[in-house]
């Protein structure tokens, strides 16, 4: 089974593909006349898109650091995918209320899933990050003989 393959089992790609299904049935049922709401769409579904490709990315990736990299990446998008789902609530064109509490339900358990992922990460398997911000913790820098 390739990487890719191995990647799709995983439960947090799996809810990560959920809430794009579930994303993209919201953007289909907002209306089409509002530009603030146009706008909202294409950013959801942006976010929402994003989130399955980086955790194939980290997978594929397999060192720590480019993990953590494609890590930080997804939680920027999930927590702005929130906000945005959250944000209709107050948009008068938008009533489903219940389907906002869905998805933003589906995110929190996303956020779960989340980090028992970013716990698997082997901090054994990196290379040393120089503007230090994905380096794990007690990682020692190389030699300037190493560099």
């Amino acid at each position: 089974m390739s990487r890719l393959e191995q990647s799709r089992q995983l439960p947090i790609y799996k809810k990560a593909e959920l809430l794009y299904q579930l994303v993209e049935s919201i953007v289909a049922s907002l209306p089409e006349e509002d530009e603030y709401i146009q706008s909202t769409k294409h950013l959801m579904l942006e976010d929402a898109m994003i989130l399955p490709a980086k955790i194939a990315g980290a997978e594929a990736g397999d060192l720590y650091s480019i993990r953590m990299q494609n890590a930080a990446i997804i939680r920027e998008h999930a927590m702005h995918l929130y906000v945005q789902v959250g944000a209709l609530r107050f948009h008068d064109a938008y009533k489903n209320i219940q389907y906002i509490q869905l998805i933003r339900k589906e995110i929190n358990e996303f956020r779960v899933l989340f980090m028992e992922w970013v716990d698997s990460f082997d901090t054994n398997n990196h290379i040393w990050d120089d503007w230090g911000l994905f380096n794990p913790l007690g990682a020692i820098p190389p030699s300037e003989d190493e560099d």
